[in-house]
């Protein structure tokens, strides 16, 4: 739910905006180009050999294979740079140049065996499929354009179309002209297609490997618990062996010496070390609250807490259907980022009021969020959950800070009045903080959530007078997955 900075209008990238989409810069590999060329080579050569062999087909045989041995003597070579110390990386350029020759060599070809009337004149698509899913879209279109010039210049020269001995097949200007005008659409088509599979295809990889991270930094946090223990258990037998000294020590003096007092000292901090390492030391399972389980309404109020002080007011609600009191769940990494994200997104969204609400029945956990703004727009709400789509305003905390900016810039000028110099400096202009992100905030969180085994549920809130409707994200879980193993085996909790 934040903004994609390509993405100007709710229906992601348009065709204003089709500079911004991430960049296919890399291209091919020389091995993927070489290995491609040779198929072509394998195949052109198979068609003329059957055509003249097998139809006994009249083909300007010697032209043909010399326009063949040119794609042989470019791969050669591409295999030669291939083979060097330092072979060249997937480029976008590289890939460029190769495509580029292949459409001109396919179009000489072409051109010596009937032009447009040749069935393989199809063939041209390809070069441009290959460059719309791995090109930028600039070098795309550039070699979309020579394939259009190549289309023109089969129309209006070429050598006729091979035909038995004998007999010639002359096809009439108007369908040779069909012929040429499904090409380009087929071409226009199939490019515009490819392009927008990799585009989808970049993004998603792109918010998967940002999720990732975000999952690696929550489990790199999670394993400082176990690098901590592992620190304690090695400081335990230093410590033990200044308490044993310090104890020696404390006997070796009478107990009014300022050297008992001071051994005394050592062993009462010494001690509360002991406790210090004994808690770092603690795993999960052995109870620590910290990362052991926490109430349902403290976990509410924990991801609430950042999003205070910015005039909105927070009400947080749980309620147990049998009356009973509020369980306790596990701590998860998972749960806490989903949450505050879908959290800070109602508290941009909302004009006065977020309010969270805990449902607890039998065998569900539910948290609603809802918020009292203008809710999700109905071109929006249906794609939720993909990465980059988004209408995310200027939130709270960003619309603060540009207040201040903007208060600060206007109380510049009464006080150059005071003091006489109004005419030497203009007022700064106010700065507004950056508005937007990168779109994947929603993403991320769904992500997260699902994996834990929640359901995410997504609407606008119920009508109420005085107020707009807002929106309302839910997120439902069975009760087993969040509750402490030994709530789910009966245990109550405390």
């Amino acid at each position: 739910m934040e903004t994609f900075e390509a993405d100007k209008g709710p229906h992601g990238p348009g065709l204003k905006g089709w500079r911004n989409l991430p960049r296919r810069s890399r291209g091919l590999s020389l091995r993927t180009l070489i290995i491609l060329r040779w198929m072509a080579i394998a195949g052109q050569s198979a068609t003329i050999a059957v055509a003249t062999a097998g139809f006994h087909f009249d083909l300007p045989l010697w032209p043909c294979l010399t326009v063949i041995a040119a794609s042989v003597v470019m791969n050669l070579q591409a295999t030669r740079r291939l083979k060097r110390p330092d072979p060249p990386l997937a480029d976008g350029g590289l890939t460029a140049a190769h495509l580029g020759f292949d459409i001109l060599q396919l179009t000489v070809l072409l051109g010596l065996t009937g032009g447009l009337q040749n069935p393989f004149c199809l063939l041209l698509v390809a070069p441009v499929t290959v460059a719309a899913a791995s090109l930028p879209g600039r070098q795309a279109l550039a070699l979309g354009f020579l394939v259009l010039l190549a289309t023109v210049g089969l129309f209006f020269w070429a050598m006729p179309l091979p035909w038995q001995a004998g007999t010639e097949l002359a096809l009439p200007a108007l369908y040779r002209f069909g012929i040429g005008l499904a090409l380009v659409t087929g071409v226009i088509f199939t490019a515009a297609y490819a392009w927008r599979v990799a585009a989808d295809a970049e993004k998603l990889e792109l918010a998967l490997t940002t999720t990732q991270d975000v999952l690696q930094r929550e489990q790199r946090l999670a394993a400082l618990g176990g690098l901590a223990a592992a620190a304690a258990h090695e400081l335990g037998t230093p410590l033990a062996t200044i308490q044993i000294v310090a104890k020696e020590l404390k006997r070796a003096f009478p107990a009014d010496a300022p050297a008992a007092e001071d051994a005394a000292l050592i062993l009462e901090q010494a001690e509360r070390c002991r406790l210090i390492l004994q808690r770092l030391s603690q795993r999960p399972e052995d109870g620590d609250a910290l990362y052991d389980d926490i109430a349902l309404k403290a976990l509410l109020e924990e991801v609430a807490a950042p999003h205070r002080g910015f005039d909105l007011e927070f009400e947080i609600t749980v309620r147990v259907a049998d009356g009973s009191a509020p369980p306790r769940i596990r701590r998860m990494p998972e749960v806490i980022h989903g949450l505050s994200t879908l959290v800070e997104n109602a508290a941009d969204f909302a004009s006065a009021a977020v309010e969270l609400t805990a449902s607890v029945d039998a065998g569900w956990i539910e948290i609603e969020i809802l918020d009292d703004g203008p809710g999700f727009a109905a071109d929006i709400l249906p794609r939720l959950g993909e990465p980059y789509v988004t209408s995310r305003p200027q939130g709270k905390a960003r619309r603060a800070l540009a207040a201040q900016i903007a208060a600060a810039a206007a109380a510049v000028p009464k006080a150059a009045r005071r003091t006489g110099r109004s005419k030497e400096a203009a007022p700064p202009e106010p700065v507004s903080p950056s508005q937007g992100g990168m779109g994947l905030g929603f993403f991320i969180a769904r992500t997260l959530l699902e994996r834990t085994g929640g359901k995410v549920s997504i609407g606008i809130g119920p009508a109420t007078r005085g107020r707009a409707r807002g929106a309302r994200v839910s997120v439902r879980w069975p009760r087993e997955v969040l509750e402490p193993v030994q709530v789910s085996q009966g245990t109550p909790a405390s």
